[in-house]
């Protein structure tokens, strides 16, 4: 059986040159005090520029060490949303074009989530109609775009031809909004370790409340580190939900029904939540990721998924993302 991360992240050249060239002022790349070159959203370094998020053969090295066969490869945040309209649209094409190269490259190692200019829906549909062209197995989405919901109006093109496609989409954390004024760069490593999740948490668990499930039951939506929050406040959104007396909800099922219906990453690092992630989707709805070359302890994300019953952890390695992808 193959092992299938779907959780790994690469930048890509043409990338690195728009955000640089465009991505102020909410994002920069800097040179910080150990030596390394840092993404920085929001006046906090988020993530290092790994060599392994540019250059394909290396990643390939990455991935025989941690004993990985199959890398869905997916540009993090802030994915292509900044420069305005010609920039995304133009960093999306490139970025697509940089990881179908990758892929044609390392055929049997490498597949892609593709990258849109979401904020502008008619070139959105059509690079989506491109990249699959190229080899696209899936779509990435970050939590908020702008100073949007993904339950905006303006995504609702974008979401009904994903919809009709029956597509995965992977739905990443981003800086969360209110990000400078909550000032992660005190910490630096609250931003991705609690800010991110809370991000998830509250873009897909508004998808369910507002009815979105309702209006794209077949895009096959795969949340997060695990879905952020969601395992452990299921049964607390259900109670509000129950008890609300003075928003109404156009929905016919409770929250907790809509978060069993959608996939979930397995980047998590604590056994009690990876057996609630499993206990809300079932087995056959959980993923294998480590989130590389991003921080991660890939054997401690062997160890808690060896130590689930075999049939269940094949199918979270590698089983599952065979039937999603078609791999």
């Amino acid at each position: 059986m193959a092992v299938i991360d779907i959780h790994t992240h690469t930048f890509g050249d043409a990338w690195l040159k728009n955000i640089k060239e465009h991505g102020a002022p909410a994002y920069e790349i800097t040179t910080e005090k150990d030596g390394r070159d840092y993404l920085v959203e929001y006046g906090t370094p988020a993530c290092a520029l790994e060599v392994e998020a540019f250059d394909f053969d290396k990643r390939v090295e990455m991935m025989n060490r941690d004993k990985v066969d199959i890398s869905v490869v997916s540009l993090t945040s802030p994915n292509v949303h900044f420069g305005g309209h010609n920039v995304s649209v133009e960093t999306a094409r490139l970025f697509n074009d940089e990881m179908a190269a990758g892929q044609a490259k390392h055929p049997d190692r490498i597949r892609f989530f593709a990258s849109l200019p979401w904020e502008y829906p008619e070139d959105a549909i059509l690079e989506l109609e491109r990249a699959i062209k190229l080899g696209a197995v899936g779509v990435m989405c970050v939590a908020h775009i702008g100073d949007k919901h993904l339950i905006d109006p303006l995504f609702d093109p974008v979401w009904k031809e994903l919809d009709r496609l029956k597509f995965p989409v992977l739905v990443h954390p981003t800086a969360p909004l209110g990000a400078k004024d909550v000032n992660f760069g005190y910490e630096r490593i609250l931003m991705p370790g609690a800010g991110f999740m809370y991000d998830t948490t509250i873009a897909i668990a508004r998808m369910a409340i507002d009815g979105f499930f309702e209006k794209f039951p077949d895009v096959k939506i795969i949340a997060s580190h695990g879905g952020g929050y969601l395992p452990y406040v299921n049964g607390r959104i259900d109670m509000f939900f129950g008890v609300e007396t003075l928003a109404k909800f156009d929905i016919p099922k409770l929250p907790s029904d809509y978060f069993s219906q959608i996939y979930y990453d397995a980047v998590l690092y604590d056994p009690g939540a990876l057996s609630l992630c499993i206990d809300i989707a079932g087995p056959d709805k959980v993923l294998f990721g480590t989130d590389l070359p991003m921080p991660a302890d890939v054997g401690k994300l062997y160890d808690m998924i060896g130590s689930r019953p075999k049939e269940e952890a094949d199918k979270i390695l590698g089983g599952n993302a065979e039937r999603v992808f078609a791999l």
